[in-house]
């Protein structure tokens, strides 16, 4: 192998042919280079076998065991049960297969096996369900050590993309370091080839430690140089498109319902400034769910469309767009507003496109709503002078760019309820000047929360069927798509197929997860939103995206899993309506430092402080579970458990910029080739 064998495709891999090779590309693994890059999303630790004297509920253990006595097998409607004791000499455990009849034939009554799991208990008596079974010299082999668990799509196997990547790493020492040897020096940091060899295969968790911390900085200073050099260019832009103030804002203010908040007017002074000043706007506004950022939205639309222009909300689903837009058309009505708007979403007819695209070129419309489809090539605008992204940390830098660039000297304004504290936010934010709301409206009513172990599920149940027969519908969190992916977490599949068996008949259960096509999940959240679904299970695809009034009830399994700031972004799914919502925690951990984490989303309500008590309490090395900043820019990177690392790579990337603005000097040449990489790439 050389430096080339980068560039080839994965099918030059023992093992996969073109068909294969069709199932990486599902998965964005086109070339080698690409499959290096493809990091695990979590690991399996395969811990020290106990005794079932020391068995504790909630926990993921190995146990090495006898099968005692009998083991029984029984059929209840289409399903197989196969159960049977197991015993070491402190205790006895019961362990259930489902649908696996040919573990009676396989599993020998006398033999000692080892068994992985998750433990339950009902009374008395310890449980396992599922567990994997291992021949104890297998496991003993494995003991101690972190094998990678892949995301996957469909036909992509964990056991393909280990055995590629074990092939692959070989052309890992021609990899070239893109940063310059001082800052690996400076930084201390692991060595660019080692740390991809050890994200894939750690031989402990101090090695991956040390590779994880490198690749996230090199993500963090990328992207900080990228924002810094375009921060510098936008600096210079004088708008070409200097707005007079509104007439009809304030007349539309005193016909509201409500009264903006304080935070609310406050924002859109600086709203209405930058718009009326000469310089382009590139404002964020950064504020927690149901602060009320939707209203300024269309405030700045109202503006921009009194003056003559052109302005444009982009959402990051088809559901949340399709919502702003039956919104601004009923303002636009009820209170004769001089809104013209139309939607453009990826799932409309050919026919409608077409008719909606001759409409925005020619200027029939003046505010425009949707998803990515508004950046497409073939949209091209009349004058468009404001665009708005919903969501703003579901977007990129360049997909932000490329959407102001449908006009000219365009202004930008950005929305997010990502709860990031005001300090990391002006870094990853840096091209953007930050807004905060910080004060809820006065109606909106404060969600009820609890946290609870796995014995309140029975009880959780009966609320959910109380809350469904009231008329509300109800959100249920799984951490993981399907069993065995995670050992100790509850899966979607299985979960709802649990609701259904104990939840009334009467009530429909459904569920969502990150695997189904767009066109799926628009599907089901068009269901939910219209009362025709009354328990969503879901995985965390629902943090945004959806506004339903009626969902009153959010219960999170497995919570412990999860990180604050992401449990908030959950929570505020729901409390959107007139009715008195609630949250429900369920922590399957024993441990005491998750419930204290958990006692803070119990305690309060507000997104910044609980993300800066995330900050406080969390460490770069707490990286097991599920990642905090869902699709907040990185691959590796943590933006609460690596808060310093940001702010180092800041620092770096100024001091690189002072000393050496172009990156022309030939220790930079390699910064200077991945950043002209990054910004041929919309999604960062």
């Amino acid at each position: 192998m050389n430096e080339a064998s980068l560039k080839e495709t994965v099918n030059s891999l023992k093992g996969i042919g073109d068909k294969t090779a069709k199932v990486f590309e599902k998965a964005g693994i086109v070339r080698i280079e690409d499959l290096l890059q493809y990091y695990p999303r979590n690991y399996d630790t395969f811990e020290n076998v106990v005794n079932v004297s020391d068995l504790k509920s909630g926990n993921t253990v190995a146990v090495r065991c006898q099968i005692s006595g009998n083991i029984y097998a029984k059929h209840i409607r289409n399903m197989s049960i196969i159960t049977f004791d197991i015993v070491d000499i402190t205790g006895k455990a019961k362990v259930t297969y489902f649908n696996q009849p040919y573990l009676r034939s396989t599993l020998k009554q006398g033999h000692f096996y080892i068994f992985r799991g998750l433990v339950t208990r009902k009374g008395n008596t310890f449980c396992f369900n599922q567990p994997k079974i291992y021949q104890p010299e297998d496991y003993f082999s494995l003991q101690g050590t972190m094998q990678p668990v892949y995301p996957l799509v469909k036909g992509l196997t964990n056991n393909m993309v280990v055995k590629a990547m074990q092939q692959a790493l070989e052309s890992a020492v021609y990899m070239k370091d893109p940063l310059p040897g001082y800052l690996i020096t400076d930084n201390s940091l692991m060595d660019y080839r080692d740390a991809i060899r050890s994200i894939h295969f750690p031989k402990d968790k101090n090695t991956f430690d040390k590779a994880r911390r490198r690749l996230a900085y090199n993500e963090f200073l990328f992207f900080i140089l990228r924002l810094r050099l375009l921060k510098l260019t936008e600096e210079e832009s004088v708008s070409g498109i200097v707005m007079k103030k509104s007439k009809l804002v304030d007349s539309f203010m005193n016909k509201l319902p409500y009264e903006l908040t304080d935070a609310q007017k406050r924002v859109y002074k600086e709203i209405e400034a930058d718009l009326t000043s000469s310089r382009v706007m590139n404002r964020l506004i950064q504020g927690d769910v149901g602060s009320g950022k939707t209203i300024l939205a269309f405030l700045a639309l109202l503006i921009t469309v009194e003056n003559g222009y052109q302005g444009a909300l982009m959402a990051p689903t088809e559901v949340l767009a399709r919502q702003h837009f039956e919104d601004i058309s009923r303002m636009a009505e009820e209170y004769d507003l001089p809104f013209r708007p139309v939607l453009m979403i990826g799932s409309l007819k050919a026919k409608d496109k077409k008719l909606n695209r001759m409409g925005i070129e020619d200027g029939t419309y003046n505010v425009c709503i949707g998803t990515n489809a508004l950046i497409q090539d073939s949209v091209n605008y009349k004058n468009l002078a404001l665009v708005i992204t919903d969501e703003q940390h579901r977007f990129g830098v360049r997909q932000r760019e490329r959407f102001a660039e449908k006009g000219e000297s365009t202004h930008v304004l950005a929305m997010s309820a990502t709860p990031i504290p005001r300090t990391l936010a002006i870094i990853l934010y840096g091209d953007l000047h930050v807004s905060v709301l910080d004060e809820k409206p006065a109606s909106r009513l404060p969600i009820k929360n609890c946290v609870v172990g796995p014995d309140y599920r029975p009880t959780a149940y009966k609320f959910i069927e109380k809350q469904v027969a009231a008329g509300h519908q109800v959100y249920v969190i799984c951490p993981m798509i399907e069993e065995g992916e995670m050992n100790d977490v509850e899966n979607v599949t299985d979960y709802t197929e649990k609701l259904r068996k104990v939840l009334s008949p009467s009530i429909t259960v459904d569920m969502l997860n990150g695997r189904m096509k767009a066109s799926e999940k628009d599907e089901l959240m068009e269901k939910f939103a219209n009362k025709e679904i009354d328990v969503l299970v879901s995985t965390t695809v629902i943090e945004v995206g959806i506004n339903v009034p009626n969902a009153t009830v959010m219960m999170i399994e497995n919570s412990d899993h999860f990180g604050l700031a992401q449990l908030h972004q959950l929570r505020g799914r729901v409390g959107r309506g007139k009715d008195k919502s609630y949250c429900i925690f369920l922590n399957t951990s024993e441990s005491k430092e998750a419930a204290a984490r958990l006692d803070i989303l119990g305690k309060s309500n507000d997104g910044f402080k609980i993300a800066e008590e995330d900050l406080r309490q969390r460490g770069p090395g707490d990286m097991f579970g599920i990642r905090q900043s869902g699709d907040l820019f990185f691959s590796v990177g943590d933006i609460y458990a690596d808060s310093d690392l940001i702010k180092k790579a800041s620092v770096d990337a100024d001091h690189i910029l002072n000393d050496d603005p172009e990156l022309s000097k030939p220790e930079n040449e390699s910064l200077h080739k991945v950043l002209l990489d990054i910004n041929s790439n919309l999604t960062l």
